[in-house]
């Protein structure tokens, strides 16, 4: 055992670059191409890897620090035998996360290894999977194999074998699967989990992650074959597709000079939406949505909030409906868990979380963030209502930090002070719903005896299918109804 040093390698024409994330602690069992910090330019992410096996002894950078190569990242207590040179001229490969206006240069001196690879990701490579699915069922003798044993070699074997069997017909192959550059690279995955997607022509961006943060792992990639080998995962359907919806088989859309209809300006979308746009679109191609609609008598919360006015004005405190609504949804989760989960990654399993982290979606000028408040179960209004504040302001200024904006359970997202009288969002996967909030307004609303003017709020719930009908989710608005009508069972 020595204690060794690992520094940043050569990141290419990149100097000062950020630390959005640190991916690792002391303590931590690293191993060789373990992602260990993330990088951010203003063109690219790039993950740095481990160069060498072993257990993190002091971490050296930390969130927000400027980094160039050969910046000192961490120490590590090294195995005998198990890594190599750690230093900045190891020549070890950066996985680059490029964003889709990320340039060439970003992304060749960023992560020449998986560059290299993408005439095999777009031809040979990508239809392994499909040739893999023309030989028969999968064996089951490997799938259960854990990572790093036996059943990985096999696993590699087979997809190497049907890598070669469809590069020859590659050329008149029909409906391959067409790989989304962008949303692969931008995939939270290891530079060894990307060659392995490579080796079975795996479109990351297809793939859901049952790691840390998201990260996908090798069983991910599994699970992802065996949905295609099963027909449940679409793998180029459409015969002819030159390209498609993140390898979803759809059609592209056909490129339009639109000048010679008239004037034009083409102006580049913001950072936020660059980077929220792959994965709002894997949402939508991967979940099965239903949007429930309903409404809510919101007249007692109104008058109860504006009597508080003046001890929330003593407090340094804005109550906000929303402050309510993040309390109410809270209760309604606990009530119905099925909708605080996620689906594994094997698709048949559900994991219920027992812990309540609600996000908020938060309107910025660079575009929609969302910030996730943490045990919203374990807190009153009054707590919710001062964090709601402090999030959002930090949002409006780009201040959040990565983990302010991880690890939500169920999403909140309101339009109220804006307009509009339902809508259809989309859930934030791999959450399982989404509650849309619209403008409140004033009906007659029959009581038995007469009408009498009451403030209705719109609820719009949209659902993963899979996970929740619409029953479920009929009895889940339902429920919270009838909490935001009567804020006596929010303290029950």
């Amino acid at each position: 055992m020595a204690i060794e040093e690992v520094k940043v390698p050569d990141i290419g024409d990149f100097d000062e670059v950020e630390i959005i994330e640190v991916l690792v602690a002391p303590g931590d069992r690293i191993e060789p191409e373990q992602s260990l910090i993330t990088l951010e330019s203003d063109k690219a992410s790039m993950e740095v890897p481990a160069t060498l096996a072993g257990v993190v002894q002091e971490i050296k950078v930390a969130v927000g620090d400027r980094v160039s190569a050969g910046s000192l990242i961490l120490t590590v207590e090294s195995e005998a035998g198990a890594g190599g040179d750690s230093s900045a001229d190891s020549g070890a490969a950066v996985e680059s996360r490029s964003t889709p206006a990320a340039s060439a240069t970003a992304a060749g001196s960023g992560a020449g290894s998986d560059t290299a690879a993408d005439a095999g990701e777009a031809g040979g490579g990508a239809t392994a999977v499909r040739s893999a699915a023309a030989s028969g069922p999968d064996d089951s003798s490997s799938s259960g194999a854990p990572s790093g044993s036996s059943g990985d070699g096999a696993a590699a074997a087979e997809a190497g074998a049907a890598a070669s069997a469809s590069t020859t017909a590659s050329s008149t192959a029909q409906g391959a699967v067409a790989i989304d550059r962008d949303a692969h690279r931008a995939a939270h995955a290891s530079p060894a989990v990307r060659r392995f997607a490579r080796e079975l022509g795996v479109d990351l961006g297809q793939v859901s992650g049952s790691g840390r943060k998201g990260r996908i792992r090798k069983e991910d990639v599994k699970a992802h074959v065996k949905q295609v080998l099963r027909g449940e995962a679409a793998a180029g359907a459409v015969p002819g597709a030159a390209s498609g919806a993140a390898g979803s088989g759809i059609p592209p859309l056909p490129q339009v000079d639109f000048s010679q209809f008239g004037e034009t300006e083409q102006v580049p979308l913001t950072r936020i939406q660059r980077l929220s746009g792959p994965h709002l679109h894997r949402s939508w191609l991967n979940v099965p949505h239903v949007t429930q609609f309903d409404e809510a008598d919101a007249t007692e919360l109104e008058a109860f909030r504006h009597a508080m006015k003046g001890e929330a004005e003593q407090r340094g405190v804005k109550l906000t409906p929303l402050a309510f609504l993040v309390k109410a949804a809270s209760a309604a989760l606990a009530e119905m868990p099925r909708f605080n989960a996620s689906l594994a990654a094997d698709g048949e399993n559900l994991i219920l979380k027992k812990y309540c982290h609600i996000g908020v979606a938060v309107d910025t000028p660079g575009g929609l963030v969302v910030p996730v408040l943490r045990d919203v179960d374990r807190k009153g209004v009054w707590e919710i209502a001062a964090e709601l504040g402090t999030l959002s302001s930090k949002a409006r200024e780009g201040k959040l930090a990565p983990g302010d904006m991880q690890g939500g359970c169920f999403t909140i997202s309101s339009l109220g002070g804006i307009g509009g009288t339902a809508f259809t969002p989309i859930v934030n996967a791999p959450e399982v719903a989404i509650l849309g909030v619209s403008r409140s307004q004033t009906k007659p609303v029959w009581n038995g005896q007469e009408f009498v003017p009451r403030l209705m709020l719109p609820l719009s719930l949209s659902y993963d299918h899979r996970v929740i009908d619409g029953a479920m989710a009929a009895r889940f608005t339902t429920y919270l109804a009838r909490l935001i009508g009567d804020l006596r069972r929010l303290v029950l």
